[in-house]
């Protein structure tokens, strides 16, 4: 019955998206055409139609789906798999079927990932988007832009510049309560903004309530944000950006004797912060940006597994950007050093610094075909030196269509746990870790209408994976640790497309098929499901808009068992008031579905929520 509704809500999304529906449809509340979208964490900057893999979310496509945390929106992009254990539980990504320690997470140009978690993996739970400007997802390796970390690919945040007063209310089901403040000054010397942002909820058992446990799981983040810049002169500019976040929840966990997930008093509160200062600077002919970047974050566990850990990074870049032969070659290279330290299981903390030099260049070889190159070259302090490139190229076809394509590698670098074998037991030396490294390659055929009404694109790939780390455990002396033994293969389709529909509906779509495996053992990965999709229809009018969701996942296999294909559907609206006062209404779960995203771990049933915008 749910692939039944998963099929018609993609058969009732084409019909929509078809030209004649558009051409009957009245006037237009929304613009003419769709804006060309621009990609920026590709050092250089592309058209996301002729970048393999880009996706960009707005701020506007944010406040359209009513997506409060980066969890609520990330799984509308095609190829992403978001797993959250219970609401305020841990909530990672995995990329086109790679593990989440894969996936690099960037916040304004700075690397937030969690040195000190097994994998390296971050963790989305308490990413409030209040403050976000743009999300960026570069699907498939990204090593040669962004070195270790980026084999399944990168996913970049943007904070926002504010100008004038903000304000944000919110309040409705399990005593949820969200407030947001923001100030600041822009012009286009200097900009100068704060922002505060709290979000509280009862929550529900982050055990399922269908397994018998009833008792409430509560969750509190806080983030508070500063961003600015300064035009010293015509050649001379300083910005910086810090974003601090303290989040605390309540979690179930797996007490004795059974050891099965249940009602605890478990709780675990997180504190992180990341930041970035630069100068850009015009000399010899480029424009020279250099910057410091660092994170933090504390984590802290309370239960009968007690346990406090501690990450931090400090990256330091220097990137020349330029161009030639009449802007028909553009090129940008660069120098990096990054420096990591996370503790371990006894509380000692471990370093680990990579130093790396990277380029990439863009050749618009003649006016329907432009070809990317990229190479780097880094060199850890630990695991060897590595060498990762990836080229690709687009060409325009007749009738709007774009043909794209490019093939990539990667590598990551062990982990800190990994390094030295935290949480290993075992009789017998263990092995020396080599680098995990990845190969992919895609190929994608692009449409724009001629009107620019109608977009579209579907991408097929396929990602290796070779001497991936897998946490062994031997069966005879039950010995375990971290070995090199694993090989992954993810192939995969991705279609997706946008549509002016016309009397003010617009409609975004997007699907992933995605077969990813061991290949070793032909054994599918975990929470990685085959089938996924969502659907989007907005409407604006003069006052009124708002826009409905409907997302569906197939079955996939995870710890334990099989967590089952669920279907669900939320409905955002605001009305204008007045030009800076509007309200504002959710309805998430609109079928009060009982589902799942990790297997053993509730989600909300039917919620409501209303609230207020102030902007001044």
């Amino acid at each position: 019955m749910k692939r039944l509704l998963l099929l018609s809500t993609a058969l009732v999304a084409v019909a929509a998206a078809c030209p004649s529906f558009a051409q009957d449809a009245g006037s237009d509340a929304l613009p003419d055409t769709l804006p060309e979208v621009l990609v920026t964490a590709t050092r250089l900057p592309a058209i996301q139609q002729e970048t393999p893999g880009a996706r960009v979310i707005d701020a506007a496509t944010i406040e359209q789906r009513g997506a409060v945390f980066a969890s609520d929106i990330l799984a509308d992009v095609p190829g992403l798999s978001v797993t959250r254990s219970g609401l305020g539980g841990v909530a990672q990504v995995r990329m086109r079927g790679a593990t989440p320690g894969k996936t690099l997470v960037l916040v304004d140009g700075a690397p937030v990932n969690d040195a000190s978690e097994p994998n390296g993996a971050y963790d989305f739970s308490g990413f409030e988007l209040g403050d976000i400007e743009r999300i960026e997802v570069l699907s498939g390796p990204q090593s040669s832009l962004w070195g270790s970390d980026a084999i399944g690919g990168v996913i970049a945040f943007t904070t926002r510049e504010i100008d004038g007063v903000r304000a944000e209310a919110e309040a409705g089901s399990y005593g949820t309560l969200r407030h947001r403040l923001a100030a600041g000054r822009a012009d286009d010397r200097s900009a100068i903004g704060a922002w505060v942002s709290h979000y509280t909820t009862d929550g529900i058992s982050v055990a399922d309530e269908a397994d018998g446990n009833t008792e409430k799981d509560g969750f509190e983040s806080l983030t508070v944000g500063l961003k600015g810049r300064y035009a010293v002169s015509d050649a001379i500019a300083l910005d910086g950006a810090l974003r601090w976040t303290d989040s605390e929840a309540d979690i179930d966990g797996f007490p004795a004797p059974t050891y099965a997930l249940a009602d605890t008093l478990d709780t675990t509160d997180s504190q992180s912060w990341s930041g970035v200062v630069g100068a850009r600077l015009s000399a010899l002919g480029l424009s020279h940006r250099l910057s410091v970047s660092a994170s933090d974050i504390e984590r802290a566990t309370d239960g009968d597994f007690a346990s406090v850990y501690e990450a931090d990074r400090q990256t330091y870049r220097w990137q020349a950007d330029g161009a030639a032969l009449g802007d028909r070659v553009a090129y940008a290279f660069g120098a990096e050093r990054e420096d990591t330290a996370g503790s371990l299981s006894d509380g000692k903390s471990v370093e680990l610094g990579t130093t790396s030099v990277f380029g990439v260049a863009r050749v618009e070889a003649t006016e329907a075909l432009s070809i990317t190159g990229g190479l780097r070259y880094d060199d850890t302090d630990d695991f060897g030196e590595e060498v990762t490139g990836r080229i690709s190229a687009a060409y325009s076809l007749p009738a709007g269509l774009i043909l794209s394509g490019a093939y990539g590698t990667g590598f990551k670098a062990p982990s800190v746990s990994q390094a030295v074998c935290d949480f290993c037991f075992s009789t017998v030396p263990v092995p020396v870790l080599r680098p995990e490294t990845a190969d992919s390659a895609e190929v994608a055929i692009g449409w724009t209408s001629g009107d620019g009404r109608f977009d579209g694109r579907a991408t097929l790939y396929r990602l290796n994976v070779e001497d991936q780390i897998t946490y062994f455990t031997a069966p005879v002396t039950f010995d375990s640790y971290y070995v090199n033994i694993a090989e992954a293969r993810t192939d995969g389709v991705e279609v997706e497309g946008r549509a002016l529909l016309g009397s003010g509906f617009d409609l975004t779509v997007a699907y992933a098929w995605t077969d990813a495996v061991n290949a070793t053992t032909g054994a599918r990965l975990l929470r990685v499901p085959e089938h996924a999709g969502s659907a989007t229809l907005g409407w604006t009018g003069d006052k009124l808009s708002g826009a409905l969701t409907v997302r569906a996942e197939g079955d996939q296999d995870d710890s334990g068992g099989l967590r089952e294909s669920f279907v669900t559907a939320n409905l955002n609206a605001a009305y204008d008031l007045t030009d800076g006062v509007t309200v504002t209404a959710r309805l998430e779960n609109l079928a009060d579905e009982q589902y799942q995203q990790v297997l053993g771990y509730g989600e909300p049933g039917r919620s409501g929520y209303v609230g207020i915008r102030l902007r001044y």
